[in-house]
């Protein structure tokens, strides 16, 4: 790939960025021109690039996802710069509010669960997650922002979200928050669709002493030729149309 000649206004930016992960992409794109998933799982050891391509996009500096050709002949994700007159100066809403602080305050509000899967973590296994997007959300000053735009994540909820969300048209194209407000990943627990489409969805994570259950279910679903969640939708309508009995 030929490399672009980038502004120095660009450049600058892009010197500035100190924190490990996004200087790590930062530096290869401008040696290489881009940075492929299997470069940034098999190099550099990040499990999940696409967190590690938002980092850089919250740092300001515009970042495209495109696809080439792997080592396996598959097409997979590749991240480049994007328009440099994309460039975002100023606040940095993802980098200067997660703060310890934040997190306890959370910790405060709802305990230490997740917000998707509502079962308790340990506290250094949850993440502070934005229920808009920083992506869609933008420079919003940092006054602006309040305990309420934030909630408490587990790392295969945060991963989930990111996939749905780097793939909605709202986040695309539209960049309008209260599409984000409206939307599942944003509020679990009230919404009206999850990434545009409209659809619901329930989480459920089996923890602790409930995995035998779960492991009972798998069995069960095993004889009977079934998947899981057909089979737990099936369980749930016969119990609504009981009136919700016990038993």
């Amino acid at each position: 790939m030929t490399l672009p000649k980038l502004p120095a206004k660009f450049i600058r930016l892009c010197n500035s960025v100190t924190a490990k992960r996004p200087r790590t992409v930062i530096e290869h794109i401008l040696k290489h021109g881009f940075i492929t998933t299997e470069v940034l799982k098999e190099k550099y050891g990040y499990s999940h690039p696409p967190r590690a391509a938002r980092d850089v996009k919250e740092h300001g500096i515009p970042i495209v996802m495109f696809r080439v050709i792997g080592r396996d002949g598959r097409k997979i994700a590749a991240y480049k710069f994007g328009d440099p007159g994309k460039l975002r100066m100023g606040t940095q809403l993802g980098r200067t509010v997660l703060s310890k602080e934040l997190k306890q305050s959370l910790l405060e509000r709802d305990g230490a669960k997740c917000a998707i899967y509502c079962v308790p973590f340990p506290e250094r296994e949850l993440q502070i997650d934005h229920r808009v997007p920083f992506e869609v959300v933008g420079d919003a000053p940092k006054t602006s922002a309040k305990i309420a735009d934030f909630m408490l994540l587990c790392g295969s909820a945060n991963r989930a979200k990111s996939w749905s969300c780097e793939h909605c048209v709202n986040w695309i194209e539209l960049k309008k928050p209260e599409v984000c407000r409206e939307c599942y990943w944003a509020y679990p627990g009230n919404y009206a669709h999850i990434a545009m489409r409209p659809v619901r969805r329930a989480d459920i994570l089996w923890n602790e002493d409930e995995v035998v259950d779960y492991e009972l279910l798998k069995r069960k679903t095993e004889q009977l030729q079934r998947n899981i969640p057909s089979y737990v939708k099936e369980i749930v309508k016969e119990h609504l149309k009981g009136g919700g009995r016990n038993g």
